[in-house]
């Protein structure tokens, strides 16, 4: 019925010469807001894409500065290896120098490794070599030396200028960018900001030097990426091993860490072990006793029976209260209920001594990493308690996304002179990292402070 409906009124249109113009007519004019909504959001979408790039863009720009000044640093080095190996060269020319070429070429290998961990923070890892050989022959035939002699020049040069061109290159940008701002509290004759040399007269001139600026920000958010993978070339050319290099070192590495992992599972174990034999089981064999003495003296003398019951009950709930600290023991459930953030503020909330969080976690690391960096910090924070004389403690816990790295730092103000082999568990914990081909770094000079650096693979 009701199609017959649509079809009599269709026809009824058709028909009438001016009721089907003005209904075309409406059709017609029905249909821009449509088209308008369309375009609008088409147009959303496009805002939307084009924050996204810029965002994109502005972080890339941001971490290749970051590269670039971290070049700087390692650059600083090579210089300073550089100049000692040349002074070392010049006094071997009269003899009086060749004892020292050993001490120099290690003064270049601290150089190379330190842009060998740069590099490993922001890409893929660089192997380090192995130690430089104490004798001068075997020593400058090295492969790893050599590789390292033809990158500290590259470095020293190449690495310095891109470093000191990614520390002032933004800073004489937003100097120009600004100028017209403040172009009235500089003389003319001085000209502007950076390589600007010229006589400034008026509002003109300082809008072209903004505008100079404008191209140098530009200039950057363009090549900042190439000038920082320009200046990470030498190194990840250089100082990686050379194809069909012995990887032994590397293969002992992994080889204790190997042992490491489980000889940390077997205490682990041992101490589970121990945990239930000690605590829980002596419990639960209390209770069978005192319910087999309740049940006896409950026909002599029910009110002893009776007391033999609530005793009874009270080794029961303390047997359970021991088993649910040894099942938080192996795996905290708060890990599963709030993350590792949750945790370690939970965790820091029932210290004894006054503790400052620095939580940034963007994403969940494997479960077993974050019960291994629950634990370290709990463990640290013990040690705080119990043997620093501390006033303070700080917590830092950083994930890096680049390289999927989790970063933990727990710091105090006390006395210092923490001692590994002093009992404190301080070799238990590098036993636990190690197991994850971490590391484990700790500085306690006496006076203090002790601090705890922790570096742990998220996805292990």
């Amino acid at each position: 019925m009701v199609r017959h409906d649509h079809t009599l009124i269709g026809k009824a249109v058709s028909d009438d010469p001016a009721t089907s113009t003005t209904f075309s007519t409406a059709c017609c004019t029905a249909s821009p807001p449509l088209a308008g909504l369309a375009s609008w959001r088409e147009m959303k979408s496009l805002e939307a894409d084009m924050r996204r790039y810029m965002g994109e863009r502005i972080r890339a720009t941001v971490d290749a500065l970051e590269h670039l000044v971290g070049g700087l640093s390692t650059a600083i080095l090579a210089v300073a290896a550089l100049l000692c190996l040349l002074v070392v060269f010049a006094l071997s020319l009269g003899g009086a120098g060749i004892p020292l070429i050993p001490h120099a070429l290690r003064a270049v290998r601290t150089a190379a490794d330190r842009e060998r961990g740069r590099l490993s923070r922001w890409g893929p890892e660089v192997f380090g070599a192995p130690p430089v050989p104490r004798r001068i022959g075997p020593a400058l035939r090295d492969p790893a030396v050599r590789r390292e002699l033809v990158w500290l020049p590259m470095h020293a040069s190449l690495g310095l200028a891109l470093g000191i061109l990614g520390l002032t290159f933004p800073l004489t940008g937003l100097q120009s960018l600004t100028f017209p701002l403040w172009h009235r509290l500089v003389p003319p004759e001085e000209g502007g900001p950076g390589l600007v040399s010229w006589r400034i007269e008026d509002l003109g001139d300082a809008i072209a030097v903004s505008l100079l600026g404008a191209v140098m920000i530009g200039a950057l958010f363009g090549a900042g990426q190439w000038l920082a993978r320009l200046q990470a070339w030498p190194g990840r050319r250089l100082l990686t091993p050379a194809p069909g290099t012995d990887l032994s070192v590397r293969v002992a590495e992994l080889t204790a860490s190997r042992a490491a992992a489980l000889d940390a599972h077997a205490a682990e174990l041992r101490r589970i072990e121990r945990s239930l034999h000690d605590g829980t089981q002596n419990r639960l064999v209390a209770v069978t006793v005192l319910l087999g003495a309740a049940r006896r003296a409950l026909t002599r003398d029910p009110a002893a029976g009776e007391e033999l019951f609530d005793r009874a009950q009270r080794a029961a709930e303390e047997a359970l209260d021991e088993l649910r600290t040894v099942v938080r023991g192996i795996l905290p459930p708060v890990l599963d209920d709030r993350g590792l953030a949750g945790a370690l503020d939970g965790l820091v909330a029932g210290c004894a001594l006054p503790c400052l969080l620095d939580v940034h976690l963007p994403a969940r690391c494997a479960a077993s990493v974050e019960a291994t960096a629950y634990f370290l910090v709990a463990e640290a924070l013990t040690n705080a308690v119990k043997h620093s004389g501390a006033t303070t403690v700080a917590v830092t816990v950083v994930m890096d996304t680049r390289t999927r790295r989790l970063r933990l730092s727990v710091s105090d103000d006390g006395r210092g002179g923490a001692d590994e082999t002093g009992g404190s568990g301080l070799a238990g914990m590098r036993r636990r990292v190690e197991a994850y081909d971490g590391k484990f770094e700790l500085t306690s000079p006496p006076g203090g402070p002790t601090t705890m650096n922790v570096e742990l693979p998220c996805g292990s």
